[in-house]
């Protein structure tokens, strides 16, 4: 490719500058006009290879991976040479042989960015790119490169900058190259396209059977759709480099799929949370219900699919979710600052964030309160009754006898916890069913403050439970377990409060920890 004048260029030029006023408008514009002339001549020269895509006859082409990657790459092609072309004429008007007012750059690009913009957009419509290939992407990257070049090289041919709610960019060469939008309606196409194709793979005869688990003890299916939605996204990377305002886009459907995925995975382990729905309707009410001999005494344990279930929510949370939004993440720091729009990104991720965290809570304390319910369901287990029926000069050996049933309840019911959740969400749960037994004689205790005749069997139960929870918990857990772990949860602090500030020969020291589960 010529990168320097032809030597006949110079002559031409004092011959017609000899033959025209060459500081007259008309002058000016015929010369203009016989460069723009050369232009489109050099430019159908490069288009030759691509006709065959945008021609009529395109339609018989077999459209098969290496026909339109071939297609692409000649596309590609075609804007880097055009690109060097426009180079040529640039280092053509800095060795001044054209009259200053003719601007040999400018009236050339002008001509190479509309003739390629229509191109483009010819072939784009003939062979519509389906999804971020890497084949689309080499062309996509190839447009923006063009474009920003023009814009480093000051050609007024179009502008590189948009708006980041996708306003239409203003070309200052009508019809000139603006690759953002020659590509949005098929980016926005694509990221439809991914969202449904991943929507539907979250339909009740796509997700697979419940009862098969990973290494992590989770379902297969919420690890691999979220495997699927990361390689999603990364497509989306030579996109989002250029143009990062899809981020926004592409966390909408992110999340929208990720929301679709944790009712799948509910709709799928419905059978095993059906019994734990009233309790989570209800909020977990810390009055429980008492129950009529008429109820069901059956006792309720933690199935095994329940703890895939959980396990799987809170790997969700604390992994596979966090996963997605650190890609998002690290593109919407690219976003360009413009009023509060940056602060529109994150949004969804949070909101998913909030609901995965609502969920996990919510059925952990239906779990505890099914555990309560099972204490109730016997009268030899119901804490509050061993409590009522307390005398004042019972020591702890009798009341510790008395708690020998519930303390056995209490043992199934932690161990029934560790075979099925993994070590986190069985402290978590373990110390919510703690608390839970604590708000029992927190209660016992507020309703009583003028009786102190049941004061010692509430202290001998407080540290009873507190015995049965952190030695079953060490047995369980062993060395795994934090100090923090075993500290009595809020009710069980609050209840000693009581009998320390009302009963000068019972002074009980304990730290003081918020509980959460």
């Amino acid at each position: 490719m010529q990168e320097s004048a032809a030597p006949a260029l110079a002559p031409a030029v004092q011959v017609y500058t000899l033959l025209h006023d060459i500081l007259s408008l008309d002058s000016q514009n015929t010369l203009r006009n016989y460069l723009q002339t050369a232009a489109k001549r050099r430019c159908r020269k490069h288009m030759v290879e691509t006709d065959e895509f945008v021609s009529n006859n395109s339609e018989g082409f077999l459209m098969d991976s290496i026909t339109i990657s071939t297609a692409y790459l000649k596309m590609k092609n075609l804007c880097i040479n055009i690109s060097k072309e426009i180079q040529a004429d640039i280092k053509i008007h800095n060795q001044h042989v054209l009259p200053s007012s003719i601007d040999l750059s400018n009236i050339a690009a002008a001509v190479y960015s509309t003739e390629l913009c229509n191109r483009l957009r010819g072939f784009l419509a003939a062979w519509p790119p389906a999804s971020p290939q890497p084949h689309v992407n080499e062309l996509l990257i190839a447009t923006a490169d063009f474009e920003r070049d023009l814009e480093l090289w000051n050609i007024r041919s179009g502008s590189f900058f948009s708006d980041m709610l996708f306003s239409v960019s203003l070309s200052m060469v009508q019809g000139g190259v603006d690759s953002r939008n020659l590509f949005h309606n098929y980016i926005m196409v694509w990221v439809q396209d991914m969202q449904l194709n991943l929507l539907e793979l979250c339909k009740a005869e796509k997700v697979p059977w419940s009862g098969v688990m990973t290494n992590h003890s989770t379902s297969p299916f919420a690890e691999e759709m979220y495997d699927k939605i990361r390689d999603s996204l990364n497509q989306y990377e030579v996109v989002i480099n250029r143009w990062p305002q899809y981020s926004l886009i592409l966390e909408n459907a992110s999340a929208n799929v990720e929301r679709a995925i944790i009712k799948a995975l509910e709709r799928q382990y419905n059978d095993i949370l059906t019994p734990l729905k009233d309790s989570i309707q209800k909020k977990l009410n810390l009055q429980v219900q008492k129950l009529t001999r008429r109820q069901s005494m059956a006792i309720y344990s933690v199935p095994n699919q329940l703890g895939i279930f959980l396990n799987t929510m809170k790997r969700i949370l604390d992994v596979l979710h966090c996963r997605v939004e650190e890609i998002l993440k690290s593109w919407a720091a690219c976003l360009p600052v413009m009023g509060d729009k940056k602060s529109l990104f994150g949004e969804q991720m949070n909101g998913i964030t909030v609901l995965l965290r609502t969920k996990y809570k919510n059925y952990l304390q239906a779990i505890v309160g099914k555990f309560i319910s099972n204490m109730q369901a016997n009268r030899n287990t119901r804490l509050k009754r061993i409590l009522e029926e307390t005398r004042e000069e019972d020591g702890e050996a009798e009341v510790r006898e008395r708690m020998q049933m519930l303390t056995s309840q209490l043992i199934d019911s932690i161990s029934n916890l560790h075979e099925v959740f993994t070590s986190h969400i069985f402290i978590a749960t373990c110390r919510g069913y703690w608390d839970r037994m604590g708000q029992i004689v927190l209660h016992f205790l507020e309703d009583r403050k003028e009786n102190r005749v049941w004061y010692n069997g509430s202290y001998y139960a407080l540290g009873i439970l507190d015995d049965t929870f952190a030695s079953q918990m060490q047995r369980l857990q062993g060395n795994s377990l934090q100090e923090k772990d075993l500290e009595p949860p809020r009710s069980v602090i609050e209840a000693r409060s009581i009998l320390c500030r009302d009963t000068a020969n019972q002074q009980i020291h304990r730290p003081f920890t918020m509980f959460r589960i």
